[in-house]
């Protein structure tokens, strides 16, 4: 007997600086299509006007080839879903009017996705898959949260920063060393070679399970002024060693609290998401914690771990079997709640 099919979803992410589309059917995501924007490394950081133009040349590229590799047609869609924040509004725009644009010529249903679930949710892409509850570290450019998952749209956010974003300390510490844009893959690179206990640096501490990092990137800016007065040349002799040091301080500023909420939740599944998962010392660091106290850790594919249309669709999925539609007057929004 034929097992019936399950719901083939068209997924797009447009957030930021990157253009995505994938398919998903019956839960299992078959493409993830990405379409990166070189031109913001030029300018030290993405540029909101530059970023949406991007996205309108790059989003019908996109959705065809995710839509080709797949193997399907449009009209075999039984839903489109797209991220409809948080981010830039411009690159939101994009992908919600095409969403909607596709929804309305095809008639099917629209899902919208919250940017910062579905980041969570791309943990169940691929095995292994953690059991609820657990603690999601999220980390990226734009955010840094603690959130306790307790069901697939059930999510309670239980810790975050209260200024700047972990992926945008990396940033801007690379920034300062005169690294290219993005520079925090850059200081993961450089610091695989480098000295960790080489330099220490001041630090924000937080009550709670809150975050700030305003005050390290502070303390770094004047380290660094302080050691060019000494020296012109510092940062070009001790590179290694300074991005080991400093990538050691914001690591331990992210681990400390995912301590603290396995302690105070009794929690021992923990997983991470966002952007910033990608980096190595941040994966070693929990994996050395995971074992000191018996975690069990899940740590997503490279691929999901930037923005991707893959994490959309794998939420979108969710939604569709809850019967979570949004009308076609929906708009985006900057700033969006889990």
């Amino acid at each position: 007997m034929l097992q019936p099919v399950g719901p083939v979803i068209l997924a797009i992410e447009s957030s930021c600086d990157e253009t995505s589309a994938a398919v998903i059917r019956n839960g299992k995501v078959l493409n993830n299509i990405i379409a990166s924007q070189a031109v913001h490394q030029k300018y030290g950081g993405v540029v909101p006007e530059l970023a949406s133009r991007a996205h309108q040349r790059n989003i019908v590229m996109v959705v065809e080839e995710a839509l080709t590799s797949a193997g399907v047609q449009l009209q075999e869609m039984d839903a489109i879903a797209f991220t409809r924040g948080p981010g830039l509004m411009g690159s939101l725009l994009v992908g919600v009017s095409f969403a909607k644009g596709l929804a309305l010529a095809l008639n099917k249903p629209l899902i919208e996705v919250n940017h910062m679930q579905a980041h969570v949710l791309s943990h169940f892409i691929d095995d292994p898959r953690p059991a609820f509850p657990f603690i999601c570290l999220t980390v990226s450019g734009g955010h840094t949260q603690l959130i306790i998952v307790k069901d697939y749209l059930d999510m309670e956010v239980i810790g975050e920063t209260q200024d700047d974003a972990v992926g945008e300390a990396f940033d801007k510490a690379a920034k300062i060393m005169g690294l290219p844009y993005p520079g925090g893959p850059l200081i993961d690179k450089h610091a695989q070679a480098g000295n960790p206990e080489a330099y220490s640096f001041s630090k924000t501490s937080m009550p709670g399970l809150d975050f700030s990092f305003s005050g390290i990137k502070t303390a770094f800016l004047y380290f660094i002024r302080d050691e060019r007065k000494k020296n012109p040349a510092f940062v070009e002799e001790n590179l290694n060693d300074i991005c080991a040091s400093i990538q050691r301080h914001l690591i331990s500023m992210l681990t400390d609290k995912v301590v603290q909420a396995s302690e105070q939740t009794g929690i021992n599944q923990v997983a991470i998401a966002g952007g910033v998962s990608a980096n190595s010392g941040l994966r070693n660091a929990l994996k050395t914690l995971a074992g000191k106290h018996g975690w069990d850790l899940f740590i997503p594919a490279f691929e999901y771990c930037t923005d991707n249309a893959g994490m959309i669709a794998m939420a979108a999925h969710f939604k569709y079997q809850k019967g979570l539609f949004t009308k076609l007057n929906v708009s985006p929004l900057a700033r969006m709640p889990v």
